[in-house]
């Protein structure tokens, strides 16, 4: 990554914490391309985005955006979308899963009741035949998400699972911990910034580690999510699976909402079970500017729109 690029990282990722410029896009951000990202603001929105996936070959998993919460009053009205989120999703019969975040449930705030909310939510969601994702946060929270799920094995709630990031050195002991218990897992890159000492600096080391984990979940028989747009570490899959007679219905490819949509829908086409991410809500800021900082090229399709727009 040169200079610029890492400048343009920063700014935007500074903006995202940014409240002025938060209110501004809420305002006019989803009119103006956040929607590519993004499923829409409400229940209805979000589950018409997930039926026209569904008629594609395509799963999805749904996030009610919603991130640094103040209070335990914000992880408790969160709490309570999910449950309805849950009961919309059995209504309209959707083929889809969810996923949250520990710390938007209360998880730093107080770790006990947190665990109450996600137990309440993967109750409900074992009620409608609903799997839960429970998402991995930056390396303080590892430990206690790998926990929490853990617990909820043990009381009998299996329709959870978590996520582990290849670029953590820890990894691979966390997948095959996890696996031996027979626990779901969604395996990504990661994204978060770390200190040396706990994660590979270079892609091809996060690359290597990434084809290690896969191979040890796709060994083991236990169902396991791939979540990448990466061609290269799909194809690997691909090949690898294909060499060992690995059945297609124990792994599913994971890619996110408005990215590489051809490629997604490829991949159905073949045979493969693939996942989409469908985030949705009025806290969606955050969630938008990070995907702009990945790729130049998205902030250029945004100020496309925004003259077209501005022209109409």
């Amino acid at each position: 990554m040169d200079l610029g690029t890492k400048l343009f990282r920063s700014v935007l990722l500074t903006m995202a914490g940014n409240r002025a410029v938060a209110a501004v896009a809420q305002r006019y951000g989803l009119k103006l391309g956040a929607r590519r990202f993004v499923a829409g603001e409400t229940l209805e929105e979000v589950m018409m985005e997930v039926a026209k996936l569904n008629r594609k070959g395509i799963s999805a998993t749904i996030d009610h955006l919603g991130e640094g919460i103040r209070s335990m009053t914000e992880a408790e009205a969160f709490k309570q979308e999910y449950l309805k989120l849950l009961d919309c999703i059995q209504e309209h019969k959707v083929e889809a899963g969810i996923s949250l975040k520990p710390t938007q449930m209360g998880l730093s705030l107080d770790p006990d009741a947190g665990f109450t909310h996600i137990r309440d939510i993967v109750q409900r969601a074992r009620k409608h035949q609903v799997f839960v994702c429970i998402d991995m946060e930056n390396s303080p929270y590892t430990d206690s998400t790998i926990g929490i799920v853990q617990k909820l094995h043990k009381e009998g709630l299996r329709n959870v699972g978590t996520v582990i990031q290849a670029y953590l050195h820890r990894s691979l002991d966390d997948v095959n911990q996890l696996t031996n218990k027979a626990v779901v897992l969604r395996l990504v890159k990661g994204a978060y910034k770390e200190p040396n000492n706990i994660a590979f600096r270079l892609k091809r080391d996060v690359d290597e580690n990434l084809k290690q984990l896969i191979a040890a979940r796709l060994d083991s028989g236990v169902y396991t999510a791939i979540a990448s747009h990466d061609a290269a570490i799909i194809d690997w899959t691909c090949t690898y699976a294909s060499e060992r007679r690995i059945s297609r219905q124990a792994f599913e490819f994971q890619m996110l909402y408005g990215v590489a949509s051809p490629l997604q829908e490829r991949l159905a086409k073949q045979g493969y079970k693939v996942r989409c991410y469908v985030p949705y809500g009025r806290k969606w800021y955050p969630y938008f500017v990070r995907r702009l900082a990945e790729r130049p090229a998205n902030v250029m399709f945004i100020l496309k729109n925004w003259r077209v727009r501005k022209k109409s």
